[in-house]
């Protein structure tokens, strides 16, 4: 994967940036979480760590038992901890962690040597993109992305990837922010949100998203919003975290005027 076609953006945040190590992103996951059950009364590090794992078990507990058996790969790895939280409480066969940022993936490996030491046919992280997954056809039994997708330019062509390295009967799962349909929805994201004005993230529509996916072979499309589980538990940790003109404090406005939610996708290859 040629560094030099990751988005500058992208390139700056997640490279020379590092936004795992943000005061936002509290202990090396890169997601905004799934706050559910968690008191928000004056939810401290540990409450924001969880809610980040938490927003990983409720992707990886959309694939079917037996789990032991499955091979899976995450698209948008990051450090990878998501990987290791698969493979270490879901006891799947194997899970590949796979960025299309070099800094990414060196930070996943040494993050998680230990893991990979100690199950090196079980866990891997490589270079790749949502548009060029490193895999041969039909040679996963499940695939799942978190909070990522936002950052891929465009969709089809991940659902296209998705279809080609998934076996049939294969699972996709993912989670991430969707933006609501129009160019002044578009347009208003970029003016309350830097994300979108500098282009690290892209507003995609999740009807757009569902239709590539049916376009791909995929049946079986299911989302569900889960925007009432991630926006007010986000913002009230934020609140004693980041300055109140942060641009992540834009997100819950932005929800609550319909501009996005937060969805969990899921589909079925055929």
């Amino acid at each position: 994967m040629d560094h030099n076609h990751i988005p500058p953006t992208v390139r700056r945040t997640y490279g020379a940036d590092d936004l795992s190590t943000a005061p936002s992103f509290a202990g090396g996951f890169i997601n905004f979480g799934d706050w559910h059950g968690i008191d928000l009364t004056a939810p401290s590090p540990e409450d924001r760590v969880h809610s980040q794992e938490q927003l990983y078990r409720r992707v990886l507990a959309t694939f079917p038992e037996p789990r032991e058996q499955l091979r899976l790969a995450e698209v948008g790895c990051g450090r990878g901890l998501g990987a290791a939280l698969a493979l270490r409480e879901f006891r799947f066969a194997s899970v590949t962690g796979v960025d299309i940022h070099p800094d990414q993936i060196e930070r996943a490996r040494a993050v998680n040597a230990r893991a990979l030491a100690t199950y090196p046919d079980r866990l891997a992280f490589t270079l790749g993109s949502a548009g060029e997954l490193p895999f041969a056809h039909a040679s996963l039994d499940g695939l799942y992305s978190v909070e990522a997708a936002q950052h891929f330019r465009e969709l089809a062509t991940f659902a296209r990837e998705a279809a080609r390295v998934l076996r049939p009967g294969g699972r996709l799962a993912v989670t991430t922010f969707f933006a609501a349909p129009g160019a002044e929805i578009t347009e208003r994201l970029k003016i309350l949100l830097a994300s979108f004005a500098d282009g690290l993230d892209v507003a995609h529509p999740l009807d757009a998203f569902t239709t590539d996916l049916t376009t791909a072979g995929f049946t079986a499309v299911s989302t569900e919003s889960i925007g009432a589980d991630v926006w007010p538990g986000l913002d009230r940790y934020l609140t004693d975290t980041v300055p109140a003109d942060h641009w992540t404090r834009n997100f819950l406005p932005a929800w609550r005027h319909g501009l996005l939610d937060y969805h969990l996708v899921t589909a079925t290859r055929t």
